[in-house]
């Protein structure tokens, strides 16, 4: 909320019987700067509130950004080291699956040669 000045003019005047003595008018004048005065400090108060609000907000995401980077960084290391393992894993197991071909077909040739020989 903006602070605001009043001016005293004929029309914001109170219209008595007669015009305020100017000492009267001054005391009123004097409350209303009084009451503006105090307007004007709370709302400097709300706003150093609202910027230290903000400043808090601010380092929260900083600190909020900064952690999903590290995560991200680390899926990344993640997933590079899981597509290595099932590299490994595909390779370990075409291997074994030679080894058991060849293995079978040594199995099938001496079955071969011992029923021949009989």
């Amino acid at each position: 909320m903006a602070p605001a000045i009043a001016v005293s003019s004929a029309e914001t005047k109170p219209q008595h019987c007669g015009e305020l003595p100017a000492s009267a008018e001054h005391e009123v004048l004097q409350k209303r700067n009084e009451e503006l005065g105090k307007e004007l400090k709370r709302s400097l108060e709300r706003e150093e509130n609202m910027k230290q609000e903000l400043q808090r907000m601010s380092e929260r995401l900083r600190v909020a950004e900064e952690a999903e980077e590290r995560l991200c960084s680390q899926l990344g290391d993640h997933e590079a080291e899981a597509v290595d393992q099932a590299r490994s894993y595909r390779s370990r197991l075409m291997s074994l699956m030679e080894q058991l071909s060849a293995a079978q077909k040594l199995l099938q040739q001496a079955s071969i040669s011992v029923a021949s020989s009989q």
